[in-house]
């Protein structure tokens, strides 16, 4: 059995990131086809993979300016050549489900949510765009287009996974598909527990508007209290002009500064609706507790009272008023990281080999 692997872009190093590691630990063999890869920004794991990317790779600006090339997306996505694979294994959150395969092959799409600024977010994704006034009357054209491409594309996938139940009724929505939900793999033995005292509060990810990181900056500006925020991102400017002094910015840390941070803090914070939300089951991993805004992925992943807590409207005097009521003595360290382990990388392995079993081998 031959196997593709399919990514939409390595130029982050996010949650659907380390899904497709796990995948390709499952499967050493599989190419991964890919738009383009950026070294400078993507995980050290994929820099001695082989790596077959689109032509975007190779124009100028392709991969420092890939946003600029929306247009051209679906077109280089259907450019890879994948007619010589049983198996393809798409990881999509935008484009990455639209390749076309053998008529032969089995295509099962590993879908992190459909494409944000197509469907959910499409409204705030031109209005929060920092662009020339022209580019946003235009915008709302592409992405129509984009939007009936990736319709079209979603029937060319034979099995969609939903890395959870939220992106299950999405995928229904506005793709009108079925799906099976496996959550998504978290190295649960990378993280520990530690005994030291909690002096400071954490929220971090990559720093881009959807994460509402500026409730936690407002927040804890106005109450003083000390909050640490990894991470990079575009957002990055405007967060630290609204920051005080209590509030630190890490900028990207490694995985043993992360590791090292989830067990030191107080809580985590998760003001954002998440598809899934990885980083809060890393804090629990770390035995620790979760506030997180009550909606999306948080909602399946998160015991209230248990494991965490939630705050109920995306205010910063919401997130405030929760901080100031928080009490971490009344959580179990032991408890939450247990928990935590339902999401293990072994869980989800099990689960993508019983999907293949069920599909791949009653096909054939």
């Amino acid at each position: 059995m031959k196997v593709a692997l399919v990514h939409d872009h390595l130029a982050q190093d996010g949650g659907a990131e380390r899904v497709l590691m796990v995948l390709k630990e499952m499967f050493p063999e599989a190419p991964i086809f890919t738009l383009l890869i950026d070294k400078k920004h993507t995980h050290t794991f994929f820099h001695d993979k082989k790596i077959v990317t689109s032509f975007l790779q190779r124009i100028s600006l392709g991969v420092n300016k890939y946003q600029w090339w929306l247009a051209l997306m679906p077109m280089a996505t259907e450019g890879h050549n994948l007619m010589d694979y049983d198996l393809v294994i798409s990881s999509s959150s935008a484009f990455s489900k639209g390749v076309i395969t053998n008529p032969n092959s089995l295509h099962i799409c590993y879908c992190h949510t459909p494409t944000r600024f197509l469907w959910t977010d499409t409204y705030s994704y031109v209005e929060g765009l920092k662009v020339n006034p022209l580019v946003k009357i235009v915008l709302p054209f592409t992405l129509r287009k984009l939007r009936q491409w990736d319709r079209l594309a979603a029937d060319r996938v034979d099995l969609f996974v939903a890395n959870s139940s939220t992106v299950k009724s999405r995928i229904k929505k506005y793709y009108s598909r079925d799906s099976r939900v496996i959550y998504p793999p978290v190295d649960i033995d990378n993280f520990y527990i530690s005994n030291k005292p909690k002096k400071y509060y954490l929220a971090g990810g990559r720093l881009v508007p959807y994460k509402k990181l500026d409730l936690a900056v407002k927040a804890f500006s106005r109450l003083g209290v000390p909050l640490k925020i990894f991470g990079v991102g575009p957002e990055m400017k405007y967060l630290k002009s609204l920051a005080k002094s209590n509030i630190e910015f890490l900028g990207k840390v490694s995985d043993n500064q992360k590791k090292d941070l989830y067990a030191g803090c107080l809580a985590y914070l998760n003001p954002q609706e998440e598809d899934f939300g990885i980083t809060a089951i890393e804090a629990m991993a770390s035995g620790r507790p979760v506030i997180a805004y009550r909606s999306g992925g948080a909602t399946e992943t998160i015991i209230e009272g248990q494991t965490g807590e939630f705050f109920e409207e995306q205010w910063w005097e919401e997130l405030a008023d929760k901080v100031i009521r928080f009490d971490e003595n009344k959580y179990d360290p032991n408890f939450i990281r247990t928990h935590a382990k339902k999401f293990s990388i072994d869980n989800f392995k099990v689960q993508i080999n019983e999907v293949l079993k069920e599909n791949y081998e009653n096909r054939y």
